[in-house]
């Protein structure tokens, strides 16, 4: 019989499959985008991973939040997800997606300063030490983000995708709490589309340019990492406690790099590698609270 928040075999598979999903995205979206601009990749991305999550609320009959619900969830979306892929998207055009990565591994402290300020939530010492550690690597990861030692500026774009990321995580924790983390997600998926919509006007003849490799990168970013990512996220946090779910996600962002590095033949250098350390090791620091267990939940890299 399964114990609540206890991580079973299930959700051990769940939250597998979603860091795995997650850490392919940033190789995937910087593949993708010698195809597509920005914006036609970030609307593509949620509007097709969007009607997913509507095809599964209708087959698994889970009721959408109601209409009076709909205008702030679609506001989140494109302030949470638009901004979120918009601003991580152009970011790849300057920036290997390995560093990209690392910089969105910011999201969880980001998210613990964000629920401080929104949710009245206390932040500790310890936390503000870890939030101090992680922006020391920062620092070191955007001095190297350019070609040899060149700062590159599109690199703190990733930075406005992390606040973004943490607005949005914060924000939807009163309404998944009223109407499942599965229909909030499908209306602020669709928000997101609709924010990105003006972006990727393009992207009908786009699409007839593009080659077959290319499409196909596009369709595992909207499948794989959105749909599929979110969707087992969500299964995993349902069966298991937040605290264990959420310690898995430190394992995306050197699996990103390793992807990047496999794949797009991107390879770090000495000073990116410490300040990933660095910034990893900040927030592992921050988001833990000794004996105390946070209740939220740290927001995924994924939204890559």
């Amino acid at each position: 019989m399964h114990q609540p928040g206890h991580l079973d075999a299930r959700a051990l598979f769940y939250a597998s499959v979603a860091v795995l999903t997650w850490s392919s995205a940033y190789a995937s979206i910087a593949y993708a985008l010698a195809a597509f601009t920005p914006g036609e990749l970030a609307f593509a991305r949620l509007l097709i991973a969007s009607g997913l999550f509507l095809a599964y609320l209708r087959l698994r009959r889970i009721a959408l939040p109601p209409r009076a619900a709909w205008p702030p969830l679609l506001a989140l979306g494109v302030a949470g997800l638009a901004v979120y892929h918009l601003c991580l998207n152009l970011a790849e055009t300057r920036i290997a997606s390995g560093t990209a990565a690392i910089l969105t591994a910011l999201v969880p402290g980001a998210t613990a300063i964000a629920s401080a300020l929104w949710l009245r939530e206390r932040l500790t010492a310890r936390t503000v030490s870890g939030l101090a550690l992680a922006l020391a690597g920062v620092v070191l990861v955007v001095l190297a983000s350019g070609r040899g030692m060149l700062f590159q500026p599109r690199a703190l774009l990733v930075l406005v995708s992390v606040l973004a990321s943490a607005v949005y995580f914060t924000g939807q924790k009163s309404w998944t709490q009223r109407y499942g983390a599965e229909a909030v997600t499908a209306v602020t998926l669709l928000g997101g589309a609709l924010g990105a919509a003006p972006f990727g006007l393009g992207l009908p003849q786009a699409l007839a340019a593009a080659p077959p490799s290319r499409w196909a990168a596009l369709l595992w970013l909207a499948v794989a990492p959105t749909f599929l990512g979110y969707l087992t996220w969500n299964l995993a946090i349902h069966r298991a406690s937040v605290t264990r779910v959420s310690s898995f996600i430190y394992c995306s962002t050197p699996l990103a790099v390793l992807i990047g590095w496999l794949w797009l033949g991107e390879r770090p250098g000495p000073l990116t590698l410490a300040g990933g350390a660095v910034v990893i090791a900040g927030v592992m620091l921050a988001s833990t609270r000794g004996r105390r267990v946070a209740r939220t939940a740290p927001a995924s890299p994924q939204e890559a």
